[in-house]
């Protein structure tokens, strides 16, 4: 059975990549399919993402990557694929998905949607948290793979703050200072 995994992927992040990792155990073939949006301004270009989600999905060997543009049901027709696998962090995200699924099933009765729950761990990421992290110089090497955050990096002129981390310890006591206590 193949399953089409689509997207905008920019960038892909772990949380997408436990996805496909895990859509990889359940179905012969998984495609994952970056939309070309002419409707939004990535931060990279649909080949520099295709570049990008290959590199990180090199080691699953039933995993594709490709582009599409238009209805992601058509793309999955022309695939011969059966099912759409679409991520769920919150009820938030339900909602929209499950109104997509219904609309899609509209178009082709063909096609199924599949939800996968997000990893709790990665719950709250998504590819505009990353992108928001990094703008304003925060770490997102712990958010996406390292080829990834590096590429992010650049585009925001920035180095890796892993090189000069903040820390956000708690200060240590100060030495020397008696406390007296009344009895």
């Amino acid at each position: 059975m193949i399953a089409i995994y689509p997207g905008s992927f920019d960038p892909i992040t772990l949380g997408h990549l436990d996805l496909i990792q895990r859509g990889s155990r359940l179905f012969e073939r998984v495609i994952v399919a970056v939309l070309r949006n002419p409707n939004k301004m990535p931060l990279f270009s649909v080949e520099q993402r295709l570049d990008q989600i290959r590199l990180s999905t090199q080691h699953l060997p039933n995993v594709e990557v490709d582009s599409f543009d238009g209805l992601t049901v058509n793309y999955a027709q022309m695939q011969q694929a059966q099912v759409l696998i679409r991520g769920l962090r919150a009820v938030s995200d339900f909602e929209v998905e499950l109104q997509m699924a219904h609309t899609n099933k509209t178009l082709s009765t063909q096609i199924e949607t599949v939800f996968l729950a997000t990893s709790n761990e990665y719950s709250f990421l998504s590819s505009s948290v990353v992108k928001e992290i990094a703008r304003f110089g925060g770490s997102i090497d712990h958010l996406v793979p390292p080829h990834i955050a590096l590429d992010i990096y650049q585009c925001y002129n920035q180095k890796s703050p892993m090189l000069n981390p903040i820390s956000t310890e708690a200060m240590p006591p100060l030495k020397n200072m008696s406390v007296e206590r009344e009895a």
